[in-house]
């Protein structure tokens, strides 16, 4: 689902359709994210929606990166507890995350094959694998 390019008119209508009212501010994040498809911090969010527009504050973000989210809009990528990222694309894959850079760079979900899972809870199922491969220099 590369979408990169995306403008605000398509921005909007992306969040209607996820159920999103469309207001100045999420359209802004909204743009920020899927115009480069690109995972980002919520702190890289909002420098880039005040280079535009310098009076989103930083609770806005938060809290409409939590309401996209829960709404399915993008996925949050955390690769440990201090860092968590934010990524566009909502299709199956995983993620390098290079620990020495922090660069995250997707992983096709079909170059995956993961086998010999533990047995779920009486009454689960499974709602989704995130992998995370931890990648540094080899030194």
């Amino acid at each position: 689902m590369k979408t990169a390019g995306m403008t605000r008119e398509t921005v909007t209508a992306r969040l209607r359709a996820h159920g999103i009212q469309p207001t100045h501010q999420r359209i802004e994040i909204a743009h920020a994210l899927f115009s480069r498809m690109e995972h980002m911090s919520a702190d890289q969010v909002l420098a880039l929606v005040n280079e535009r527009h310098a009076e989103t504050s930083k609770a806005t973000v938060y809290n409409t990166l939590k309401l996209f989210v829960e709404t399915r809009l993008v996925r949050e990528v955390i690769v440990d507890p201090a860092k968590v990222f934010y990524d566009p694309n909502t299709t199956p894959h995983h993620h390098f995350f290079d620990v020495e850079s922090g660069e995250i760079t997707d992983i096709d979900a079909a170059d995956i094959s993961i086998s010999g899972l533990p047995a779920l809870p009486a009454g689960k199922v499974a709602a989704g694998i995130d992998l995370i491969i931890r990648i540094r220099a080899n030194a």
